[in-house]
């Protein structure tokens, strides 16, 4: 049966449409976000971590409701958007006083992952004084990491859900395009590296990018109850060469094209940034290009 429309990877076909609207019809007295609960536990759709999609589907419901295939109650309430209300990270104080010298007399470093710790304000924080791009939340399942010398910050690293597509990315894991939107979430995306600019020490940022690569994946695990096989991460090459990168054995992978995930136009609206990969397991194509369902 031919697709009414496709909505973050799901067909929804014209049967899927008459069943919304019975659900509605059989439920007047419900709302929106209910509604979307509902139909999630009938299609049994869930996130990887067993969670509802419940915000997906509400997108899926709205915009079935736009192009004229159901009619949605009206809505009771506007809610928050946390994106555009969120408030910016408060400025912490911290010793700044210049860490120079050699890599050695600075270890053993210490590494927490301080995502939903006490400790993950004072990340973001640095995070948003300090890297160039400022604080911004992290899409979807993330890990944040504060690297410390005796109690001293030095470094923070964020890591989030990967974007939907980057075409130098899937042709180097040689996934489908069904395959990627299943196993998607088993991809990493290295969203923010942060050296706090008082900390001289060569080779540290690929030391660090050694040691998260071996305890990335059990952190995730026990985090969100599945593995990551594979990390990414953008570099502007108008600012950076990579160097850290490549010295940590990552791959160059090639480059965006400029476009965003909305994009329409086909034409490049912003940078272009070069692509960095990095696998975790010497069967990662395997993995992530395997069928589950």
């Amino acid at each position: 049966m031919e697709a009414l429309l496709t909505y973050r990877g799901k067909q929804v076909t014209a049967e899927d449409a008459a069943f919304i609207r019975r659900l509605i019809a059989k439920n007047p007295g419900d709302s929106r976000r209910v509604l979307s609960a509902k139909l999630c536990q009938a299609w049994d759709w869930r996130q990887p971590n067993g969670a509802l999609r419940d915000m997906v589907c509400r997108g899926l419901m709205l915009a079935l409701d736009r192009a004229g295939h159901i009619q949605l109650p009206a809505r009771r309430r506007i809610p928050p958007n946390p994106l555009v209300e969120r408030k910016k990270p408060a400025p912490q104080v911290i010793d700044s006083h210049p860490l120079h010298g050699p890599l050695s007399q600075i270890l053993p470093l210490e590494i927490q992952q301080v995502r939903r710790t006490p400790l993950e304000t004072l990340c973001n924080s640095l995070i948003d004084q300090y890297h160039y791009l400022g604080y911004v939340q992290p899409v979807g399942e993330n890990l944040k990491y504060l690297v410390s010398f005796q109690n001293r910050p030095v470094a923070c690293l964020t890591f989030s859900s990967a974007p939907r597509h980057i075409g130098c990315r899937d042709r180097f894991i040689g996934w489908t395009a069904p395959v990627r939107r299943q196993n998607l979430h088993l991809l990493a995306y290295q969203s923010r590296f942060l050296i706090l600019p008082w900390v001289r020490v060569p080779h540290l940022a690929s030391h660090l990018l050694g040691r998260l690569s071996r305890v990335l994946t059990g952190d995730w695990q026990r985090l969100y109850q599945h593995p990551v096989y594979f990390l990414e991460t953008f570099v502007d090459p108008e600012r950076f060469r990579g160097t850290c990168y490549q010295a940590a054995n990552w791959i160059y992978l090639g480059q965006t094209t400029g476009r965003g995930k909305d994009d329409h136009t086909y034409r490049p609206n912003r940078s272009l940034k070069a692509v960095f990969g990095y696998p975790l397991c010497r069967d990662f194509r395997r993995r992530l290009c395997e069928r589950t369902t």
